[in-house]
Formats: structure tokens, C-alpha cells, sequence
């Protein structure tokens, strides 16, 4: 029994030498070269799981006392009054296209929006929503979300911590204001917050979130590095580097930037074939599992947006020549000639500047000015110098005029971004101002860039240009642009691009180009072929193409099967649920519809179409009272819903009310003078008055 011990001992001694081995040996030393990028991370491993904040603080309660007070360690929580940064002494705001006004305000600990309308001093329509979370430190901005059983939208107040003052959120203004109903999807959730626990097979439904970004989301899941301390084992991590859990300090100056461009890269992400927002952990390559684009502008280097400090840094001529000289000083190792274990300190990197455990508003401004003086110092005639007389000026001041000297209000100015209104933050491109001459050169757009992978492939390309008319702007050159990249010559063409041509052509609403591909590759086929749920419902989104193919080109009743195979891949996708409803709705496939329809309101009580259409249901059948029930808890919602007040036109007709019926039918084209069926109706309607 004692040999067979000893025997399973030093087996699993031979499995944990084996566990810790790295593609290149690290000797005693401390010395050895460490080729790029080649470090395996044993928390990496599918296995490692994410232990959380409080774990972490039990050896390390130090840097948690100071992080959570960070931006990264406020980004998200519970709304109560300590999270809040908000000015609640004016807390209204108006919305002039929408015509509704919004105000905050308290009760006990709990924060409520609410929505009304006015005629003179009437109030024609309310509408009350408790606050649940509250996202961001308050450094700039706090905005809020709504839970509705697990399904996250943003709501359509912010605050805006810098100039005081409440307002619409970005992308809310203009006509634009989606009120209750924004989805907080899982790209968003993922950089604004740690981890969530994500409902497969929805856009925006939650088990549970985090309540901000912890220590893993810069060092990886820490299950493997907590087992081997609990077991004794100690590494001297002055000479060695830990590979049960990534510290960014000893990453390569490219890796280490990946984990600050994993969120402060925003942009148009663009995922790679089977990869998720979940995938990527610090310490791996980050265009293995997506790529980053923006719009790329002639004459327009005074602009950026506001999560984009990776981006412009990487513009800087500082950062250029810094990365220069350490890729000679390294040559094959990433850890350079001076810095055996901290790499990052032979360029100019995010760390360069800013402690990721150290709040900004903690951290003294002569830290930013030493970042500078190292290498525009008058002692570092080897590295970059400095040739404006100011500053050489500034440099040799005497100590007691060291305070004034602010290198990054001429460098990095403070200014606002073109996303987010009523911010300023200092932009990260670090060169010498720019002129009014500059500023006033003419904008034009030349592309779309990729600002983390160099040669993205042609379908990534085309994803991105599909993404960024989708997502940020309507533009039909975006589509044009997509078409280049997307072949569809033959068959096997049409297969490899498949998903980005029924997105393409649903965008384009050539519904007919739908069905020829899927006449391309046989529809049976093809059929069977989605089968798997995933995190970005691709094969979900492209099975509801399909369907909507089918759908507006007339041929409802083959929808139906697509909608049904929308659903059953992505079955919290409630509009998805909501057109297969309205399929069954039009095939004659009553019951069906009203046990879908249920389901909607079941899901998610606030769903004002479901509600709309199961109303339709009920009036159908003749229960006019249930219909109204349910087109007055639709009503509650959201007043100006033209399908809604279409319906209850019909109630009111139905009940011989033909004037009532003209109001609401006056009201939605008085809003709305284009829609047709409101038209028609008008015109029945007079024919019954």
C-alpha cells in the first residue's frame, strides 16, 4: 500500500512539472530569453474558472482596498444612493422629438425614472421604472439599467458628472430615443462589467451579474493560482514568472496591450469564426479572437471617441519610436535587455502612465510628468528629446516652478469625444497641438480600418462594414463596401460567406438574393446544417433571415419553419418569438400564435407587442373586453406605438365607435403621415361615418 503510494506521488509530481512547463525553459537564473509571445498560461486552460474580487482580496487586501476606488473597480453596481454620483436637485430633462419629459428621483433606497407627457399643465401620459444598476464611476457619467426578469436595457436617463447635468444617453438623441427598450447585449456587458452569467440563446438575458470589473478580467481566471497557494507551493516572483495566474507587468509590450485594448479599443468589433466575447483572456493574442475597426477620416486627427485611448496612443510618435528601440534592444526577447520580467518598461505602454490598482483622481500628477521626463529628461540623450524651447525650459526649471509644469495640457489635451456629449478627457494621440488651420481642413471618409491585426481577412472586412451600417451608421456605401469583400460565384463561395451574405441582403431588403442563396446550397440542407446555439446566435440571426425572406416576399407559410428554427436556436430572442407569432398569426395557426405570445409576456411583462398582438388574438375571437384589457396595459408602455393604436382603431370600430376609431387614426398621421395602413383605414372609416 506504501509503494503505491509513493508510486501515485511522484506520478502526480511528473503531471505538475509537466503542468508548469512553458515552450521556452525558464532557468534559475532569471536570465534566460523568452521568445515572443510563446508564454503558455496554465490558467488559460478550459478547466481555470474565475474565483472573484473577495477571493483575490484574502492575500492581497492592499491593492483591493485601493482598486475598488478605481474607474475599473466603480464601472458597475447595484443603483442605490452610495453608487450614485448624480445632482438630484434639477433631475428633469425633455426630449423634443419624442416629446416626453423624464425625471429621477428617490424612494428610500430605490431609484425610479419616470416618463410623462404634457399638454399645458396635463399630464397625458406617465410611465414609472425602477432603476436597477447603475453603470460608470461617476467620473464621467453614470447610466442606468433596468432589469425586467434577467433582460437588461438601458434606460433613457444620464448623468453627466463633469458639467452636472442630466440628459439623454449617447444615441438617444435626435429622434432616436428608444426609451426602455435598449439592449444590453453581451459586447457591452463584457468591457463595462466583469463577467456575466449569460443566458445562451438570448441577446440580453441574464442569470446574474458582477458588480464591477474585478482583478481577472487584467489576470485571468485566478482557480488554478488559489489551489496552489492553499497548497504551500511559493514562487519568487522577483526572479520567476507565475504561470498559474498572468500579471500583466511581465506579458510582452504587445500582450499586455491586448488586455487594456480588449475595452479600450472601442470600436466595431468584429468576432472571429466561433469565438465569443467570453474567449479572449489576458496574456493571449487579441486579433485570435476579434478584430477592431473605426472609420478612418482625411483630415480629422482632432477627433476620437471616447473609449479609444489604445487607438490614439498607438498614433503617437512617442509610442512609435519607443516600440522601435525596444524591439532592437530585445531582439528575439521579449523581455529586453534591461527589463528581464517587466518588458513593458521598454516601451511606452498603458502602465507606462497609468496604475491599474490606483484611482486616477488618487494618483499626483507628477507621475504623468515623470512618464515624459524619462525620456524628454536632460539626462536622456540617448532616448527621444524634446527640441520646443518651452519645454526644455520647463525641464530645467528650478524646483519651486516644478508644479506648474503639466506636460499633458499641450500634448494631451482635454477635449470631447465624438460619441458621448457634455465629457471632456484628455486624448491619448500624444503629439504637438494642432493649429486652427488644421482644425478647419475638410473631413473625408476613407475606410474603415482594422487598429489591431494588420491583414484581417476579406469576410472579416465585409463584417465590419455589415456591422457598421447595423450598428452606427445607416449608410448605403457601407453595404456596397461589404458586397467587395463578400464572393458568391459559386457554391462553395456562397457556403464560406454564407451568414454575412443573409445579414448583407437583409440589410439591403433584397429578400430575393435570400432565397437564391439558399436555392444555392439547397434548402434541406442548409436547414439541417443550424444546429448549434452560441453566444452570437449567428446560425439563430440567419435562420430569422430566412424566415423574413419568405415572409415579405409573400410565401408565409414557408416562414414558418424558419421562425420556428430562430427560436428553438435562440429561444429568449422575443423578437424572433414575436414574428413567429405573427406567422402563425397569418397562417391561421391561432392557438399556436396565442401560447407564443404568452410566452412573450411571460418572459419579459413589459413587452408591448406581445401584448399588442395577443390583444389582436382576443379581439378575433370576439372577447373584446380581454383585448382592451391588453391593448391598455400595451398603452401604458408606450403611447405612440402605431401597430397598437392601429388596433385599438379596430376595437373602436368593432364597437361601432367610428369617430373614436378617426381620432386615433388622425393621431397616428399626424405623427406619422406616411403610413399607409393608417391611410386605408381613414379611408374605410369615412366610408362608415
Amino acid at each position: 500500500m506504501l509503494h503505491k503510494k509513493v508510486i501515485l506521488f511522484f506520478f502526480s509530481l511528473i503531471i505538475l512539472l509537466i503542468a508548469f512547463q512553458c515552450k521556452e525553459p525558464i532557468g534559475n537564473s532569471g536570465n534566460e530569453t523568452i521568445k515572443k509571445d510563446t508564454l503558455v498560461y496554465l490558467n488559460h486552460a478550459d478547466s481555470a474558472r474565475y474565483v472573484g474580487i473577495n477571493t483575490c482580496k484574502l492575500c492581497h487586501q492592499s491593492i483591493y482596498n485601493s482598486f475598488i476606488k478605481t474607474g475599473m473597480g466603480k464601472s458597475f453596481d447595484v443603483a442605490t444612493r452610495q453608487k450614485s454620483a448624480a445632482d438630484f436637485s434639477h433631475p428633469v430633462i425633455y426630449d423634443k422629438e419624442k416629446d416626453f419629459y423624464y425625471s429621477a428621483s428617490w424612494k428610500n433606497d430605490s431609484l425610479f425614472f419616470t416618463e410623462f407627457r404634457l399638454k399645458g399643465k396635463d399630464t397625458l401620459f406617465k410611465r414609472v421604472e425602477q432603476v436597477n444598476y447603475i453603470v460608470g464611476s461617476g467620473q464621467h457619467t453614470n447610466s442606468h439599467i433596468q432589469s425586467v426578469n434577467g433582460y437588461l436595457n438601458q434606460m433613457p436617463m444620464t448623468f453627466y458628472a463633469q458639467k452636472r447635468k442630466w440628459d439623454l444617453p449617447p444615441g438617444f438623441e435626435e429622434g432616436h430615443n428608444t426609451r426602455f427598450s435598449r439592449k444590453i447585449g453581451l459586447e457591452c456587458m463584457s468591457c463595462h462589467n466583469s463577467y456575466p452569467n449569460y443566458v445562451l440563446g438570448s441577446e440580453n438575458k441574464y442569470n446574474g451579474v458582477q458588480e464591477g470589473i474585478n482583478c481577472e478580467r487584467c489576470h485571468g481566471p485566478g482557480s488554478i493560482h488559489v489551489a496552489q497557494r492553499q497548497t504551500g507551493s511559493k514562487i519568487d516572483t522577483s526572479k520567476y514568472i507565475d504561470y498559474s495566474i498572468v500579471n500583466p507587468a511581465k506579458l510582452s509590450i504587445d500582450r499586455q496591450f491586448d488586455i487594456c485594448q480588449r475595452c479600450h479599443l472601442q470600436g466595431n468589433a468584429v468576432l472571429k469564426e466561433g469565438k465569443s466575447f467570453f474567449d479572449f483572456k489576458p496574456g493571449m493574442k487579441l486579433s485570435d479572437y476579434l478584430t477592431v475597426f473605426l472609420p478612418k477620416y482625411e483630415n480629422a486627427d482632432d477627433e476620437f471617441i471616447m473609449a479609444s485611448h489604445a487607438d490614439r496612443l498607438k498614433q503617437s510618435q512617442c509610442f512609435i519610436k519607443s516600440y522601435e528601440m525596444a524591439s532592437v534592444t530585445s531582439t528575439s526577447s521579449v523581455t529586453g535587455s534591461g527589463n528581464k520580467l517587466k518588458p513593458y518598461k521598454e516601451a511606452l505602454t498603458c502602465v507606462t502612465c497609468h496604475n491599474p490598482h490606483v484611482s486616477v483622481r488618487e494618483t499626483n500628477k507628477e507621475v504623468f510628468n515623470d512618464a515624459c521626463r524619462s525620456c524628454h529628461g536632460p539626462d536622456q540623450k540617448s532616448k527621444l528629446e524634446c527640441t520646443e524651447k518651452s519645454v526644455v525650459k520647463a525641464i530645467h526649471a528650478p524646483d519651486s516652478e516644478l508644479s506648474t509644469i503639466n506636460c499633458t495640457k499641450c500634448h494631451m489635451p482635454s477635449s470631447g469625444s465624438t460619441d458621448i456629449p457634455h465629457v471632456t478627457v484628455h486624448d491619448h494621440y500624444i503629439r504637438k497641438p494642432i493649429t486652427q488651420k488644421e482644425k478647419d481642413k475638410i473631413k473625408t471618409f476613407i475606410g474603415l480600418y482594422a487598429i489591431n491585426e494588420k491583414n484581417p481577412s476579406d469576410l472579416t472586412k465585409a463584417w465590419a462594414y455589415i456591422n457598421q451600417y447595423d450598428k452606427f451608421e445607416p449608410k448605403s456605401e457601407y453595404l456596397d463596401s461589404a458586397q467587395k469583400y463578400l464572393k458568391d460565384k459559386t457554391k462553395e463561395d456562397v457556403q464560406k460567406n454564407i451568414h454575412a451574405l443573409l445579414q448583407l441582403n437583409f440589410s439591403k431588403q433584397n429578400f430575393q438574393k435570400i432565397i437564391k442563396y439558399l436555392n444555392v446550397l439547397g434548402e434541406n440542407e442548409f436547414y439541417k446544417s443550424l444546429n448549434k446555439k452560441s453566444y452570437d446566435n449567428i446560425q439563430a440571426w440567419s435562420a430569422y433571415h430566412i424566415a423574413e425572406a419568405y415572409f415579405n416576399t409573400g410565401n408565409i407559410a414557408a416562414s414558418v419553419k424558419w421562425f420556428e428554427k430562430a427560436t428553438d436556436l435562440a429561444p429568449y430572442n422575443l423578437e424572433f418569438q414575436n414574428k413567429l407569432g405573427a406567422a402563425y398569426m397569418n397562417t391561421g395557426k391561432v392557438a399556436q400564435a396565442e401560447k407564443t405570445f404568452e410566452f412573450i409576456i411571460k418572459e419579459h411583462p413589459k413587452n408591448m407587442s406581445a401584448y399588442t398582438n395577443l390583444g389582436f388574438i382576443k379581439l378575433s375571437q370576439n372577447n373584446a373586453i380581454e383585448a382592451e384589457q391588453l391593448y391598455n396595459k400595451a398603452l401604458k408602455l408606450d403611447p405612440d406605438y402605431e401597430p397598437l393604436l392601429l388596433n385599438l382603431a379596430g376595437l373602436k370600430a368593432y364597437k361601432k365607435d367610428y369617430k373614436g376609431a378617426m381620432e386615433i387614426i388622425n393621431k397616428i398621421l399626424k405623427k406619422n403621415s406616411g403610413n399607409e395602413k393608417a391611410k386605408m383605414a381613414l379611408q374605410q372609416l369615412k366610408g362608415l361615418v
